[in-house]
This record gives structure tokens, C-alpha cells and sequence, in this order.
């Protein structure tokens, strides 16, 4: 049961969304009673902002391009005791949100993600793009030792305390897998609920680029990787790099031993520069991790100067 006092604001950030924003502001009004929907108009070409006024909804504006920068702004902006966030593309069931926010308060989480269940017969992703993202889901859960089922998905609810101290650095479509491995990191209590999914409205085209979102994607994971798991990142470059150096200066060594001469002799000066470069790897590996021990620190006592979701 949500408490009637509760505030809770929707962020529903849409780029050209004039189809489906309607649609999704009403279905959020009706399942929620009392929210606040906030919708952004990330730089919208079309009548977005008329028809998610018209709906109920409170229309702001991002002028910078990418759903990363929506979701920067309305964390900064917006203030609540709950958030919901959803796509502005009518994809999501919005009525499941009231059992997802009710999750969050009765088992105290920070997070909850909302995971799309799709019909295999009549699917609503586009090509490749389920089988990219079973393929990032277990990329992340192994790099990052939590399991996630669905860490794309645009469908998430949170705390306060977990809104007001996430960075937000992403710019585009990448702003879920921070979202992701964030919670993963802070290590916050969160649960994953099934939620429908459907295709987009006719009319409706998507703004995913494959190719280049599936790109920022995998760089923004080399770079958390690096971030949040420096030891793990610089170790097995540094391994990489001894490796390589050890194929290279073997022949070297073996025939200095049996000859004394060195007739290879830039095999044996890049066997000694991938040895130097492979140890610097690994003492920025052990800088680096003493680094993320005092911003981890910083980060949870952060989080916890904010007070937990009231639960009424």
C-alpha cells in the first residue's frame, strides 16, 4: 500500500515523442494517484511538450542531446521521496508501477529495475538487439559479480538517497548501464520486478542507433571497469604485457645463454619496454585501488547522510 502523503515524481524523458508521450502521462496518472509527472523535452522537433501538457504533465526542457543528460538534470532538479523512471515511447506496462514502488517500500530498497518480459512469438525488440542484451547482461554480471537480467531497460524505480548520490556522467543511451553498475558498486539493496513490454505506437520510430549505442555501451564498461575495479583492470594489462614480453625475450635470453651475443636486438628492446610498461600497469592498478577505497568511503558516507524512503 502506497501512503497517500508519499511524493512521488515520474521522469519520462522523450526526444520526438509526440505518438506515445500522451498515452504513457495518462497511464501513469491513472495508476499512481498524486504523482507528479515530470516530462523532458530533450530538444524535440515535433509537439511533445503540447501533448504531454495537454495529458496532465509538467513539461520541462534539456536542450543538450542525450537521454544521459535528461536524467543528469531531473536528478538535480526534481525533489521526492520516490522516482520512477520510464521511457516516453509507450513501450512499458505503466501499470505495474504501483507494485514496483510498493516493493521498494516494504523491503526498504534503493532500487528496484523493472525487467521486460517479452512475447518469443511477437517480439517487440528490434533485431539483435534481445540477444545484445543477454549479452551485456552477463558481460556486467561477470565483470561486476552481480547478476542482472535486464540492465538496458529504461524502467526503474528509486530512493532519494540513491538519486541525489548518483553522478550521473553519461550523456546518451549508456545512462542505464551507469544506473547499473552504480547500484552494483554502492552495493544497494534492490530487486528486479517483471514488467510488460510492447512495441512502440504506430507512427512512433526509435532513436537507438545499434551499432553506435552498442559501442558507447562498451566503452562506458572498459571505463567502469577500470574505475571500479582498477586491480582487476591494470592487473591483467600488466599480465598481458609480461606475457607478450615473455614470448618476445625468451629466443633473446635463450640465445644470449648459449651464445653470449644479442644479434635480435630490438625484439630485446621491446621485451624490456613491455616489462617496464607492464609494472607501471600494475603499480597504477594499486594507486588506483587505494583511490577507490577513499571514494567509496566518500560515496556511502554520502548516501547515508540521506534518510531512507519513508514507509508511512
Amino acid at each position: 500500500m502506497i501512503p497517500a502523503d508519499l511524493r512521488i515524481a515520474a521522469i519520462v524523458p522523450c526526444h520526438n515523442e509526440e505518438t506515445a508521450v500522451g498515452a504513457v502521462v495518462r497511464d501513469l496518472r491513472a495508476a499512481i494517484p498524486g504523482v507528479d509527472v515530470y516530462v523532458y523535452d530533450n530538444a524535440s522537433t515535433d509537439r511533445t511538450s503540447e501533448v504531454a501538457a495537454e495529458a496532465g504533465a509538467i513539461v520541462r526542457h534539456e536542450p543538450r542531446k542525450g537521454k544521459g543528460n535528461v536524467v543528469r538534470r531531473a536528478f538535480a532538479d526534481v525533489d521526492a521521496d520516490v522516482y520512477l523512471m520510464i521511457d516516453g515511447d509507450d513501450t512499458y506496462e505503466a501499470a505495474a508501477a504501483p507494485e514496483m514502488i510498493d516493493l521498494l517500500l516494504r523491503e526498504n530498497l534503493d532500487h528496484v529495475l523493472g525487467c521486460r518480459v517479452d512475447d518469443q512469438e511477437n517480439s517487440a525488440y528490434r533485431p539483435g538487439h534481445a540477444q545484445g542484451n543477454r549479452a551485456f547482461n552477463a558481460l556486467v554480471g561477470w565483470l561486476f559479480g552481480e547478476p542482472v537480467t535486464d540492465m538496458l531497460s529504461g524502467y526503474r524505480i528509486f530512493s532519494k538517497r540513491f538519486v541525489k548520490s548518483f553522478p550521473a556522467l553519461s550523456r546518451h543511451f549508456e545512462i542505464e548501464t551507469e544506473l547499473t553498475v552504480h547500484s552494483m558498486a554502492l552495493r544497494v539493496p534492490q530487486r528486479e520486478y517483471p514488467v510488460g513490454f510492447k512495441d512502440r505506437p504506430e507512427g512512433s520510430e526509435s532513436k537507438l542507433n545499434t551499432v553506435r549505442d552498442g559501442m558507447r555501451i562498451l566503452g562506458l564498461i572498459a571505463r567502469l571497469l577500470a574505475h571500479e575495479r582498477p586491480l582487476a583492470f591494470y592487473g591483467s594489462l600488466a599480465m598481458i604485457l609480461f606475457a607478450l614480453a615473455l614470448a618476445f625475450g625468451a629466443p633473446v635470453v635463450w640465445e644470449f645463454a648459449h651464445t653470449g651475443l644479442v644479434p635480435r636486438l630490438p625484439s630485446a628492446v621491446l621485451a624490456s619496454s613491455l616489462v617496464i610498461l607492464g609494472a607501471m600497469s600494475g603499480v597504477v592498478g594499486m594507486i588506483q585501488s587505494g583511490i577507490l577505497k577513499a571514494r567509496q568511503e566518500a560515496t556511502r558516507l554520502a548516501y547515508l547522510q540521506l534518510p531512507s524512503t519513508p514507509r508511512g
